[in-house]
């Protein structure tokens, strides 16, 4: 059996009023006068992870990061990765190029004077990079990220692109650079592809889905999984926002039994990092690449080399 791998942790560190299900009901000019819970919830996420030796990557929304520095430079002294999750929480292809390049830049400069260190990873906010705004991957690779984790291959009424590969893989960028991509845990199930693993998904359904995901994605693949949490996902107390129902439905079922099922995961799994991914799998190619080269060429008997 091949060793088993150590799967990825992340956070999207967004407040609860920031979510894009209740994008028409808060406005991004009344975020102000909502009382922020994202420090002490994130907060709680770390004391979670110390338990468990947890380490993960942190993709900061930028008015998080601008708000709160201290918030910022806690994540990073307490041994975890800092990525950035876009500046305003706006969906991708709800924006024009530069307006992208503008708000990308903007979360980057947020997060990395917050903490003194280079951002290399990017997730959009409620994977809305689609097959509509596949253009941002070039200017994510134009700014200099080595990753992106966007790309969801599944059918949803916000995101997703249905049909994308589902493990990772590096993207050949318009411009000739290259960007590492990195899509969320999905399964297959009688020919449908479905999330897994984070959000809602982790949140909502049953742990034994969880569980099940994870034996797949182990056994039968050989892969990572890639699990995502939210600050607001494990707080119960938040204030609740009139919205759709299904908007309602999404966001707050079972916020008590959250911190529950994560912390289930983290006493049956070992997880890392992006930036650790990312590094072994560079070491990885490079040895690869070296044993090529090295590779002596077989001789047939009595030949000569000329």
């Amino acid at each position: 059996m091949l060793p088993r791998p150590a799967h990825i942790m992340s956070v999207d560190v967004e407040d609860y009023f920031m979510v894009e299900a209740f994008a028409g009901t808060v406005p991004l000019t009344t975020w102000e006068n909502w009382p922020s819970r994202v420090v002490s919830n994130t907060r709680r996420i770390l004391d979670l992870f110390d338990r468990y030796n947890t380490r993960g990557t942190f993709f900061f929304v930028g008015w998080v990061a601008e708000k709160f520095p201290g918030l910022v430079r806690d994540v990073l002294a307490r041994g975890h990765e800092l990525a950035c999750h876009s500046y305003w929480h706006r969906a991708v292809y709800s924006l024009t190029p530069d307006e992208f390049r503008k708000d990308t830049r903007a979360a980057v400069r947020a997060i990395e004077q917050a903490a003194g260190v280079k951002v290399h990873g990017y997730r959009a906010p409620s994977w809305t990079i689609t097959k509509e705004s596949l253009w941002a991957l070039d200017i994510l690779a134009e700014e200099g990220f080595a990753y992106d984790s966007s790309i969801y291959p599944v059918h949803h009424d916000l995101y997703g692109v249905p049909g994308a590969q589902r493990f990772p893989h590096t993207l050949t960028c318009a411009n000739g650079q290259t960007l590492r991509e990195y899509p969320p845990t999905t399964v297959r199930i009688f020919g449908t592809t479905l999330g897994a693993a984070g959000g809602g998904y982790l949140r909502i359904l049953p742990l034994v889905y969880t569980l099940w995901a994870f034996r797949q994605i182990e056994q039968n693949e050989n892969e990572r999984a890639v699990v995502y949490v939210h600050p607001w996902e494990i707080d119960d107390g938040q204030p609740r926002i009139k919205d759709k129902i299904k908007s309602q439905l999404r966001h707050y079922t079972n916020l008590a039994g959250m911190e529950a099922k994560l912390e289930g995961l983290l006493q049956l799994y070992s997880f890392q990092c992006f930036r650790e991914v990312y590094a072994e799998e560079k070491r990885n190619a490079s040895i690869s690449q070296a044993t090529r080269i090295a590779k002596p060429v077989p001789v047939e008997a009595g030949s000569q080399i000329r």
